[in-house]
């Protein structure tokens, strides 16, 4: 089906921050699957990992234990500051399993409190509920009626959250990034009041860290920038490298799904969550979260010269997920000339017409990030 407009060439392989079409041709992918792919396309480890675990157990249905899914749950609460886990195949079924919990807990302990505030411009998935919770202009008449049970509050305004917060509020829903907003940060400051606030309300705080989670920012997950606990937590995207997988994260006191409450067919398959488990060992490898850091640090002072060479409106984000702001709409005119332009391509993406967002593989080299810089300066020198 037309769900997107696809260009007129076929990708055949990809190797780290390249991909290469039918035709030979070479791209330099600073979109890595919408910040999916972590280390890039086809890292050893996960290759690796889903030769071995294919020849072992594939499927034994979600009913069972099994050895990645058991490994991969334990990697994950050991690092975070989370209990318990439900694995999903994408960040929208985890955010949906997220809105489920919330208001089971709100309906056990809030008096049937069911409401979460989410925030303006905010994006977390394209089922009904996710859709409705999502702050993205038009989505709320592209499938009406929607979801009821989302106030949207302006991101980074404390004020703007009290004053949705009612008897019916059960938890507040962010992104600690927005990414397809703009790549726009929480404030830290924002962060902590909004802690202490759902703290002080009795209602719960909910990161979404699909797109931010899993080394995205520099740390192993964004919320950890502002030092506070939240008590959900969704992950998607990263945590597979690139395979379906995602999971929705909760403190023990929040756990209160009973059998036959969630579920689903592929959920926790040792298949992908073999490969989580290789992604996450990647992350903790000694280096690896400061060298995404140092990279992004690098990646911002690059982008903030090309903008005072060309006189543009600076850049922002956290880590390697960033946004150059431009000084004009031309955002989706430059996407398409650094995807045509020759002998090599650039893969990039404009989520809003003044600006470019960059979400490269977190192992990317210094050396790729000036390529791109410059191929970028001759796009817009044009």
């Amino acid at each position: 089906m037309s769900i997107t407009h696809r260009p007129d060439l076929v990708f055949e392989r990809g190797e780290g921050s390249w991909l290469y079409d039918h035709q030979g041709k070479a791209y330099l992918d600073f979109i890595q699957g919408w910040a999916v792919n972590t280390l890039g396309h086809c890292p050893p480890e996960i290759a690796a990992a889903l030769v071995e675990q294919a020849g072992k157990l594939i499927n034994p249905s979600p009913a069972f234990y099994n050895g990645p899914m058991v490994e991969l749950a334990g990697l994950l609460t050991a690092n975070s500051a989370f209990d318990r886990v439900f694995f999903a195949n994408t960040g929208a079924e985890a955010n949906e399993g997220a809105i489920k919990l919330a208001r089971k807990w709100g309906r056990l302990n809030k008096g049937g409190a069911h409401e979460i505030i989410t925030f303006d411009h905010s994006f977390h998935g394209r089922t009904l509920a996710t859709m409705s919770a999502s702050g993205k202009a038009g989505w709320d008449t592209l499938y009406a009626p929607q979801v009821p049970g989302f106030p949207k509050a302006v991101y980074n305004d404390l004020a703007s959250v009290e004053a949705l917060i009612g008897p019916n509020t059960v938890a507040v829903m962010l992104e600690p990034v927005q990414g397809e907003g703009g790549v726009i940060p929480a404030e830290i400051e924002f962060l902590c009041a909004l802690r202490q606030l759902t703290t002080q309300h009795g209602i719960l705080l909910i990161v979404d860290e699909v797109q931010t989670g899993m080394g995205r920012t520099g740390k192993l997950f964004a919320y950890q920038h502002a030092g506070i606990e939240p008590d959900i937590m969704t992950l998607g995207k990263g945590i597979g490298g690139g395979v379906p997988l995602a999971a929705l994260l909760a403190r023990e006191a929040i756990c209160c799904f009973e059998p036959g409450d969630q579920g689903g067919t592929y959920n926790g398959n040792p298949l992908m969550t073999a490969v989580g488990v290789a992604v996450m060992q990647r992350l903790l490898a000694p280096g690896f979260l400061a060298g995404i850091e140092a990279r992004g640090q690098y990646l911002s002072e690059r982008l903030l010269a090309l903008s005072a060479k060309h006189g543009l409106k600076g850049e922002r984000g956290v880590g390697l997920l960033r946004a150059l702001v431009l000084a004009d709409e031309r955002g989706p005119e430059i996407v398409r000339q650094a995807l045509t332009c020759s002998p090599k391509g650039l893969l990039l993406n404009s989520p809003r017409p003044n600006l470019l967002r960059f979400m490269p593989a977190l192992n990317v080299s210094e050396a790729e990030i000036d390529l791109m810089i410059s191929m970028l300066d001759g796009f817009l020198a044009q």
